[in-house]
C-alpha cells in the first residue's frame, strides 16, 4: 500500500512538471515589462475571460477562456506579450498550413 502511495506520488509530480512542456522566455530587465494588468486588458478587448495571470519561467501565464470561449493556459512575452510556445508545439496559423 505504501508503494502504491508513493507511485502516486511520484506520478502526480511529473505529470504537474509535464504540464507546461519546455517553456521559457528570455531574462527581462523589469524596467522593460509590460504590466500584467495590461495583457489582462489586452486580452480581454480581444474576447477573452482571464481568471489569473503569473509568472512562469520569466513567462506571463495566463489562465481563463480564449475568444472562442476555450479553456486556456498560454504563454505570453513580458516585453512583447507575443504568444510563446512551448517545445513541440506549433502555432495554430502553421498548423492549418
Amino acid at each position: 500500500m505504501k508503494r502504491l502511495a508513493t507511485t502516486v506520488s511520484l506520478v502526480a509530480c511529473a505529470s504537474a512538471a509535464l504540464a507546461h512542456g519546455n517553456i521559457s522566455c528570455a531574462t527581462v530587465p523589469k524596467a522593460e515589462k509590460k504590466p500584467q494588468m495590461e495583457l489582462q486588458r489586452k486580452l480581454e478587448a480581444e474576447g477573452w475571460k482571464v481568471r489569473q495571470v503569473k509568472n512562469f519561467n520569466n513567462c506571463y501565464e495566463v489562465y481563463g477562456l480564449d475568444a472562442q470561449g476555450k479553456k486556456a493556459e498560454v504563454f505570453f512575452h513580458p516585453r512583447t506579450f507575443e504568444r510563446v510556445y512551448p517545445e513541440g508545439e506549433k502555432p495554430a496559423a502553421a498548423v492549418a498550413q
